[in-house]
């Protein structure tokens, strides 16, 4: 596990204007210091130096495509959302590609849906399985696998081909836990791995905290709960109770709860000398939002041990197996990580995407990496992200002029709410937060 300070949330403005605005234009860099108007977007925070450096080092891009592919990539997510709900059952997965264009491509089971696909500026992809079948097959090995299954580390929903994939550290490992969970092989892809991946354990210095005096993780993304200030971080870290010192180790809070194995999530909260913020340690980056981004879009992670590292979404929804266990609901990436960057943070743009769980390889060879999402984080232990809006302790206004949408609840995509009279579908999952009304981000919600 990565342990160490990484408060949060690398800001790309060029995402948060494009992918909440919905206005963005390919092939155009945006300024990050542009602010539009309230009631269209949301105020944009300039894509910090760190960010932008470790994309063009790890990615192989320059500045200027740096910012348009951030640009490009949140307006796909914004598009793939209206599409998935669109397409229902039909629906069966989208990613983006191109070190660039990030080139949308949305798939179906059904060849009805091309045109209304390809009308949305969309590539279509026609395929047999649903993303609600992967999905129900996924589940059905998650539930079977409850116990360390080594011979079979890892196990996701590849929406690029359509299939449930099953690595396989030992031969038949695959086909046995598939028969097992009585899932149909026809939906399956059995690929072979070496890897065999574990918590990445903190082994070097840098702004951290530690557990009870002895060993050191990373502050994922500050949080607060009403007054109660605290951070997210990564479960392996610490159960309920253990005592966290700060980096300068002077006494700063205790876990409140934590999970691990099983998902791999937890939260502190500190005492009223530690006040959080949504600022990134070292540079100026803070958190806009926790939008979740699409398969394919570049994303960034800052670590104690290896700093800023870039890569790609690989898949979401991963099952990964530990030592310890299995975890489930994990993202896969490319990104590579090293013992002591456990539990920081992962950033696309200047949207939080999850912390450091573990993973295999290093940042001198690469290696994947697998992070929990921050949305279940939130939403499971009723915690506000502390971001650029939010004020001390304030967990968010519920809402003028009226109606079910709350801020501060995690909304999942396909969620419906009303607000000023009318009802509106969640196209991106996202926690809301003042100033992110339906009516004012059209990339996030579909008015019905």
């Amino acid at each position: 596990m990565l342990h160490r300070l990484c408060t949060g949330a690398v800001a790309a403005a060029a995402l948060l204007v494009a992918g909440l605005s919905g206005s963005a234009s390919a092939g155009t860099e945006p300024s990050p210091s542009t602010a539009p108007g309230a009631a269209q977007t949301l105020k944009s925070a300039e894509a910090p130096p760190a960010l932008v450096n470790a994309m063009s080092r790890d990615l192989g891009i320059d500045t200027r495509q740096a910012y348009t592919r951030l640009a490009n990539e949140a307006e796909a997510g914004a598009t793939a959302g209206r599409l998935r709900a669109d397409l229902g059952k039909d629906f069966a997965g989208a990613w983006v590609r191109g070190a660039e264009s990030a080139t949308l491509t949305v798939a179906t089971t059904d060849r009805a849906d091309i045109p209304a696909i390809e009308a949305r500026g969309a590539t279509a992809r026609l395929v047999r399985h649903s993303l609600a079948d992967l999905d129900a097959a996924k589940a059905r090995l998650d539930r079977t696998a409850r116990e360390a299954t080594t011979g079979t580390p890892v196990w996701y929903v590849d929406v690029r081909d359509n299939a449930l994939v099953v690595e396989e550290a030992r031969p038949g490992a695959a086909r046995a836990l598939l028969s097992a969970a009585g899932v149909d092989s026809s939906l399956a892809k059995i690929v072979r791995t070496s890897e065999l991946p574990r918590p990445l354990y903190d082994l070097r210095g840098g702004d951290a905290y530690y557990i009870n005096s002895g060993s050191r993780c990373s502050i994922g993304f500050p949080v607060t709960r009403g007054t109660q200030h605290g951070f997210a971080t990564a479960g392996h870290c610490g159960r309920a109770g253990n005592s966290t010192t700060g980096s300068n180790r002077v006494a700063q809070g205790t876990f409140q709860a934590s999970v691990f194995p099983g998902s791999d999530m937890a939260w502190v909260a500190v005492n009223s000398n530690w006040t959080a913020t949504p600022t990134v340690v070292g540079s100026a980056v803070q958190v806009a939002g926790s939008t979740q981004a699409v398969v394919g879009a570049s994303v960034c992670r800052s670590g104690s041990t290896t700093g800023w590292h870039c890569g790609t979404i690989q898949q979401h929804n991963t099952s990964v197996t530990y030592p310890e266990g299995t975890i489930t609901g994990v993202t896969r990436t490319s990104v590579c990580a090293e013992p002591g960057d456990s539990g920081g943070s992962y950033i696309s743009g200047s949207q939080a995407q999850g912390v450091t769980s573990g993973g295999s390889g290093d940042c001198r060879t690469g290696g994947t990496t697998f992070f929990q999402p921050i949305n279940p984080i939130l939403q499971s232990y009723g915690l506000t992200l502390k971001t650029t809006s939010s004020g001390p302790g304030d967990p968010g206004d519920p809402g003028d002029p009226g109606g079910t949408w709350s801020a501060g609840t995690v909304y999942q995509a396909g969620a419906t709410v009303t607000y000023g009279g009318a009802t509106y579908r969640c196209i991106q999952s996202h926690q809301a937060q003042p100033g992110w009304e339906p009516p004012n981000v059209p990339a996030l919600w579909q008015r019905l």
